[in-house]
């Protein structure tokens, strides 16, 4: 019994410690969008922005924990032929992303390699004739910078999974045709600003 009492006690002496390296800190991020969807004929990337918060668990100075609030403005800008010519058209999907990235700190320094899911909730768009899905499900990968003062440098890639019109990739036959899947595809170049909390 001694020696379970005293097992737990140092396994709560640990707990206590490790808790109290833990930093919490707010942040604001913000930057470029360069966004397109997959496997559409001639068209182009769409340049728009992201904005929002976020919240960084710095558990130690090799890895934090980032919960991340967004207005992502995405979609691409596509062309169609009408009356003997080619027109082009922006074609707007903006979300409310809900992510959380996993920040791994090499050598715990500031360069630093990232990666997590995101839920983004579909709040507007300028489709016509169609209706696109109210949310994605997509994975984020990338690398940055953050220096001491707080200021970090990323760039980042997000690729969506979930069909914007709802295709899951399978015909009637039970065969894959992923290559009629649209998907979302966003390159993300920004900046980002977590303040201080003593």
């Amino acid at each position: 019994m001694k020696k379970i009492t005293l097992i737990a006690f140092v396994l709560f002496i640990g707990l206590v410690k490790s808790q109290a390296q833990v930093k919490v800190s707010p942040g604001l991020r913000g930057g470029l969008n360069l966004s397109t969807l997959t496997n559409i004929d001639d068209n182009r990337s769409k340049t728009d922005f992201y904005v929002g918060g976020l919240v960084n668990i710095k558990f130690n100075k090799y890895f934090s924990l980032q919960p991340e609030i967004t207005y992502s403005r995405q979609g691409d800008e596509g062309r169609y032929f009408e009356n003997g010519r080619y027109y082009s058209e922006k074609y707007e999907l903006n979300y409310l992303t809900l992510g959380a990235v996993a920040k791994f700190n090499i050598g715990g320094k500031g360069f630093h390699i990232l990666g997590g899911p995101s839920l983004d909730f579909k709040i507007s768009d300028n489709y016509i004739n169609s209706n696109p899905e109210n949310f994605d499900l997509a994975i984020v990968g990338g690398v940055g910078y953050t220096l001491p003062n707080g200021l970090t440098f990323e760039a980042r890639i997000k690729q969506g999974l979930v069909d914007i019109y709802g295709y899951d990739g399978i015909n009637n036959d039970n065969d894959y045709y992923y290559d009629e899947v649209i998907l979302n595809q966003v390159f993300q170049i920004g900046i980002s600003y977590t303040f201080k909390v003593k």
